[in-house]
């Protein structure tokens, strides 16, 4: 079973990632800071249609400030969705702002509506955590997903990833009779290699996301990360195996039901082929972000002691023994892949 850390510490970005971020266009100046949206005067619980608690509160502003603070949030929204084109805030307008009070951070997410066709989208407001912008931009490089994020002093910017969320699409979804359950186990491979070769850890059912995508036969999936604070953090080899979450143990047991240990041998296979093919694509930028991250501070001595000992002794290989940091381990790890 994956343990996890009780509260994960938060490393401030130092500027080697500042200057990596410049360079890449992630950093852009914003006309509002995480810190400018804790100084709501008001808030209530958010509840689902079904009336049950999100733990989310919706806050409000004093009506002087609500104004100023919207445009700026409708500015923020255009600089992550059209490269700062203000053109696109026209029919905009910010429906809600909520915050997440059980997190260690406590994000906020932004509803923007469309007024023309009542549309909408969500966009984030986090604490600035290195690590969870080395997951960020991992995840952008080498999955098939693409990441938008911004990010601005201490401010983090990022956009809604849409998809059902795991833990309630094994609660709802796995009885429906349009389930391939094959090809939802293969994706749930795919997904637990990704995750293992870049390090990103905790990923239970809460923190990814199902996403069903119609093929002109049947349905295709794709589970996507939507949590990325456990970047290189913990000490266990575990935590970065979804295999080994509780919360994840329905599509273990789907997976042991419709699929043998040859054809998950291949699907990890086929996906690192894939990774190590967007290593190859990507060389340059993975070299910047990796030459960072090795000189970076992310997590702590005795968890990176502990996961380049355990890593060792997983792959039978002593390269892992002479890292220092977190990012030594993430660039031997990737280095694998492109060497099998």
């Amino acid at each position: 079973m994956a343990i996890i850390s009780r509260k994960k510490l938060v490393f401030r970005i130092a500027p080697a990632l500042r200057e990596y971020l410049s360079g890449y266009s992630r950093e852009f100046e914003l006309p509002l800071q995480y810190t400018d949206l804790i100084l709501y005067d008001n808030a209530v619980p958010l509840y689902a249609k079904n009336g049950r608690d999100t733990l989310w509160e919706t806050v409000f502003y004093p009506a002087s400030e609500a104004p100023e603070i919207y445009e700026n949030l409708k500015r923020i929204y255009a600089d992550l969705k059209a490269n700062g084109d203000v053109s696109v805030m026209q029919h905009l307008h910010v429906d809600r702002v909520d915050v997440c009070t059980y997190g260690n951070t406590k994000p906020f997410r932004v509803r923007i509506v469309n007024q023309v066709n009542d549309n909408f989208d969500y966009f984030y407001i986090k604490i600035a955590d290195a690590s969870r912008v080395y997951g960020l931009e991992l995840e952008h490089l080498l999955s098939p997903n693409r990441i938008s994020y911004l990010t601005f002093g201490q401010t983090l910017i990022e956009e809604h990833i849409a998809g059902i969320p795991g833990d309630e699409f094994l609660r709802y979804h796995l009885s429906e009779s349009t389930l391939n359950p094959i090809r939802l186990s293969k994706e749930f491979v795919k997904f637990t290699e990704r995750c293992f070769v870049q390090l990103l850890g905790d990923m239970h059912s809460a923190n990814f996301v199902v996403v069903t995508m119609p093929d002109f036969e049947d349905v295709h999936y794709r589970l996507r990360a939507i949590d990325f604070d456990q970047q290189s953090y913990e000490a266990r080899r575990s935590v970065y195996q979804p295999q080994y979450f509780k919360q994840n143990n329905l599509l273990i047991e789907l997976g042991m039901k419709f699929m043998t240990m040859e054809s998950v041998r291949q699907y990890q296979i086929e996906e690192r082929s894939l990774i190590a093919n967007r290593l190859r694509t990507e060389r340059q930028r993975i070299q910047d972000l990796l030459s960072v991250m090795i000189d970076d501070t992310i997590s702590t001595p005795a968890n990176t002691e502990s996961l380049r000992n355990e890593l060792a002794r997983y792959y039978r290989n002593s390269a892992f023994l002479r890292c220092r940091s977190m990012g030594e381990i993430v660039k031997t790890s990737l280095e694998l892949v492109l060497t099998h």
